[in-house]
């Protein structure tokens, strides 16, 4: 059985301790938006083992001199990082699912009227048209 590691376990004592910070500090991160923890009923923080992992990192880029701003600049893009990292994966298994025989089609989209016209394999678009690849299904 796997451990799911976004699963909200942690008190925050408990978070803090694992994490090696104070607890008032996972509260100030909470605030900023740097980490934010679920919540149960009661509106009592949970933390994940993804987010304990997630103050560590916090702390090292704060022990790196890097500010608070930054730090929160730095997990944004992370976390963007990744959702484009999985949706590339969504997009190549979608491809490796397509039958192999399927073979891009070849438009030339026109520069000044904006039409649409297949070309024949082998062929260049004019100067006047760019070339487009559209797989087709």
């Amino acid at each position: 059985m796997a451990i799911d590691l976004n699963q909200p376990l942690f008190v925050i004592s408990v978070a803090a301790e694992l994490a090696e910070m104070h607890p008032q500090t996972l509260r100030q991160y909470d605030r900023l938006g740097i980490v934010s923890p679920s919540r149960a009923p009661g509106k009592a923080r949970r933390y994940s083992q993804h987010d304990v992992d997630r103050l560590r990192e916090v702390q090292r880029l704060s022990q790196e001199g890097v500010s608070l701003e930054g730090i929160k600049r730095i997990l944004e893009l992370e976390n963007q990082v990744a959702a484009l990292q999985s949706r590339v994966r969504e997009l190549s298994e979608e491809l490796e699912r397509r039958p192999a025989a399927q073979e891009p089609r070849v438009f030339a989209a026109g520069v000044s009227a904006g039409d649409v016209v297949p070309l024949p394999r082998g062929q260049r678009p004019t100067p006047r048209s760019q070339a487009v690849v559209i797989w087709r299904p």
